[in-house]
């Protein structure tokens, strides 16, 4: 593994084309990124030392490679589009800004290696989706980030955010309940053309007592839940006190 790890960057400049057939490539194959198109250039090694003499240099170590690496079954691991990167720290930054955390790891990107710092030539291009950031554990300052392709036609295991909307307006709350998020996020098995960036939970007409239900949550028809409890609650309206709880009770039904 070392091994394939120090010869990454070199195997991938063996498999440069030519400048203008990859900027026809790539505009022919992919559509436009929502966001930032991420760049990179490789990184022929790998190591503690080197990693912090790119972060001094104002890049973030980064690798890419294949969901299925990450898979426990060997027999569907295929190394053949793992890479070292490098990426720039003011765009990754710039990008969190716009897209803010969590919503980062449940967001495709369009991804393009260039052969060098400034240089025009792509080696290669395609869509991502990042799935981790390592920080330095004392300053937060991010040490490294790790994706995996996510090209029209594949299936990628996505954990979404649940973003819930409504409170303001929730018939719960206005009485002195409270919102019991039980769900933070659902794992869907998504096509890489469909995977969403959140997931968004309306609360509004719920009471004291009410819940909603991952069974409940809509989504597109391609995604397929990997959770197998549907009848698992999401959230919850709690009383907060004998009072409210007191409501409930003398409403009439």
């Amino acid at each position: 593994m070392a091994k394939w790890w120090r010869s990454a960057g070199t195997n991938l400049r063996l498999a440069a084309f030519s400048t203008a057939r990859s900027v026809s490539f790539l505009f022919s194959s992919y559509r436009a990124a929502s966001y930032h198109t991420i760049q990179a250039i490789p990184r022929e090694c790998s190591g503690s030392r080197i990693s912090s003499r790119d972060r001094a240099q104002g890049r973030i170590p980064a690798v890419v490679f294949s969901q299925q690496l990450l898979e426990k079954n060997s027999v569907h691991r295929s190394p053949s589009r793992k890479h070292l990167l490098t990426t720039e720290q003011k765009q990754i930054h710039s990008i969190l800004k716009s897209v803010e955390l969590p919503f980062f790891c449940s967001t495709r990107f369009q991804l393009q290696i260039r052969a060098g710092a400034g240089s025009s030539a792509l080696l290669e291009s395609g869509f991502i989706l990042p799935v981790k950031i390592h920080r330095d554990e004392v300053t937060g300052k991010i040490l490294n980030i790790v994706f995996v392709w996510a090209d029209e036609g594949s299936e990628l295991k996505v954990d979404v955010p649940i973003v819930f909307k409504g409170e303001e307006t929730c018939h719960g709350l206005q009485k002195g309940g409270q919102l019991n998020r039980i769900r933070t996020s659902l794992k869907y098995l998504c096509p890489a053309e469909h995977i969403p960036s959140k997931v968004e939970v309306d609360v509004s007409n719920l009471d004291i007592g009410e819940r909603i239900f991952i069974r409940d949550v809509n989504v597109h028809p391609s995604l397929k839940l990997l959770s197998k409890n549907e009848v698992m609650p999401i959230c919850k309206i709690v009383a907060t006190n004998t009072e409210t709880a007191n409501i409930k009770i003398s409403e009439p039904s």
